[in-house]
């Protein structure tokens, strides 16, 4: 039995998948195999982790903090074998409104918060039903990430100057920066502009060099050879610090806790959303199955080490994952000794990253958006159906111009009731004609009618046919409705029969229901269906021989 067809037994749902590794029997060509996956991965990660740090309103060093503490207790614990944690551009506006209402003691008690509250989501296994989302809801919501994290970055990249701090929202950041056009510099916009076309060009013709830090390094060159004038993280930052600090916790204070709740509480549905969707994404890839509610724990856990160490949100990223593993990962180590290898840079060769042009960290987050955007996806929802194109529509204006979590928790609603509507279009209620594998005999009694109920039975499909069912029970003395392709009914559609057949009572008349499924006819009795008031009858013809 293959690792996707086999049951999760509960003994094993928070078992992480580094322990199910080295139980299979884990050997030194899969240690090689993980250390060359995890180089790779580190070498896409050190960039990016400093790039969505600082757009984030923080240090670049936080950013490497939370790769390195975090992304080692994403592997270590997590229950995907191929995840990789870090920060995610997904959370930067999120991030970047928490530093600025709450500053950056409430960001690490916020990060510190959210470790809590996934852990708890994990141990009450409410990792089951964050995979439900709908797949609209995700399209939109990514695009409107994208959007926000490009907007983001149009500062950096144009090199503008402004008068004041730069709004979140985004209408007034691009009111903002439409006012400080005239403080364009054209060296940022050119070193920018050249990071992304080296990364682009390198994804045509050697897709597996590491494209990030390839454009990077070129543009560190380029600027310190020909002393453009182009901020770099050393002009902005300073020196970045050369190991992690001292582990310490955040202040714990009433007011603080509850000032950081909100904040908390946003970082950990935003973090388990993508992270789960990440999980996916790797076991799409590898034919494995991860352990959605392990998962969340290790994604709380690693949030609280982060914050002891003073990093910020971290969850597993689908760009890093999906790399982790096409490099030929062969487990959580992978994941695990990329977090090493940031360590050695950290530690090692942290002064070179003072060379970084903050453009070119741009220009990476620039691509990086750009291909979150899911432009295809979100085109082909849209040309589908009415229903799925105001999901995915109002999900990506609600990011952008309200909320993440009001997007998330505004287009899962509308996303619920547009299944609602099309499982209630799927039910129907028609005669059933006497050549219809019926004996005519039993069918032709003017006081009896049979009708077929087809499709789920539930509020919506009984609001629906109600109105037809009340016509039924108006002139025949007995009603009997066909359950046989009934699949599931709930307690409104327990409620219409009953409904029904008081109906039938007033006039002399009887309700039957006839073939259906035991856990139907289960359901019926467990939601208070009243025996005689409904009759139940395994067919016709026991309706037939039924006493009046």
């Amino acid at each position: 039995m293959t690792e996707t067809s086999r049951p999760i037994p509960t003994a094993t749902e928070f078992t992480p998948k580094l322990l199910t590794v080295w139980r299979e029997g884990y050997h030194l060509p899969d240690l090689r195999a993980d250390a060359l996956a995890g180089l790779t991965v580190a070498i896409v990660a050190l960039p990016l982790s400093m790039a969505i740090a600082i757009a984030s309103g923080v240090g670049p060093e936080r950013g490497l903090y939370t790769a390195i503490v975090g992304g080692f207790l994403v592997s270590a614990l997590g229950g995907s074998r191929f995840q990789v944690g870090g920060p995610a551009g997904a959370f930067i506006v999120l991030v970047s409104a928490c530093v600025l209402a709450t500053g950056l003691d409430g960001l690490i008690l916020a990060t510190f918060l959210s470790g809590v509250l996934l852990i708890a989501a994990g141990g009450l296994r409410l990792g089951t039903y964050i995979r439900y989302i709908p797949y609209p809801v995700t399209v939109g919501f990514t695009a409107g990430i994208a959007v926000i994290i490009f907007a983001s970055q149009l500062r950096e990249i144009f090199g503008l100057s402004l008068a004041g701090p730069e709004p979140g929202e985004i209408v007034a950041k691009v009111q903002a920066l439409w006012a400080a056009r005239g403080t364009v510099t054209w060296a940022a916009l050119a070193v920018a502009v050249l990071t992304a076309g080296v990364i682009l060009g390198l994804r045509r013709v050697r897709p597996h060099w590491p494209g990030m830090l390839i454009a990077v390094a070129v543009a560190s060159v380029l600027v310190w050879a020909a002393g453009l004038p182009v901020d770099t993280i050393a002009s902005r930052f300073g020196a970045l610090p050369n190991r992690l600090p001292m582990p310490a916790l955040p202040g714990l204070d009433a007011a603080g806790v509850w000032a950081a709740l909100p904040w908390a509480a946003s970082f950990a549905l935003l973090g388990a959303i993508e992270s789960l969707l990440s999980a996916v994404v790797a076991d799409g890839m590898s034919g494995a199955r991860h352990r959605s509610n392990a998962e969340l724990v290790a994604q709380g856990a690693a949030n609280i080490g982060s914050a002891l160490f003073g990093g910020f949100c971290v969850t597993g990223t689908i760009a890093r994952t999906a790399t982790n593993v096409r490099a030929g990962s062969r487990g959580p180590v992978s994941g695990m000794l990329h977090a090493v290898f940031l360590l050695v840079f950290l530690v090692v060769a942290a002064p070179l990253a003072g060379f970084v042009p903050l453009a070119a960290l741009a220009g990476v987050l620039a691509v990086v958006a750009w291909g979150m955007a899911e432009k295809d996806e979100m085109w082909a929802l849209i040309r589908s159906s009415r229903g799925d194109a105001m999901v995915v529509i109002v999900t990506f204006l609600l990011v952008v111009f309200r909320d993440l979590t009001e997007g998330i928790i505004v287009g899962f609603a509308l996303g619920g009731l547009v299944f609602i509507r099309r499982m209630s279009e799927a039910a129907s209620v028609r005669p059933v004609e006497p050549e219809e594998a019926y004996d005519p005999a039993l069918h032709t009694s003017p006081d009896r009618v049979v009708w077929r109920l087809q499709g789920p039975y539930f509020f919506g499909a009984a609001a629906q046919l109600q109105a037809v069912l009340d016509r039924i029970a108006d002139a025949p003395r007995t009603v009997v409705i066909d359950l046989t392709d009934v699949p599931l009914v709930d307690s409104s559609g327990a409620r219409s029969f009953e409904r029904l057949a008081q109906k039938a009572q007033r006039r002399g008349g009887q309700l039957f229901l006839i073939g259906a499924r035991p856990e139907v006819h289960r359901a019926l009795l467990s939601q208070g269906l009243h025996v005689p008031l409904v009759r139940f009858a395994a067919t016709l013809a026991e309706v037939d021989a039924a006493p009046g």
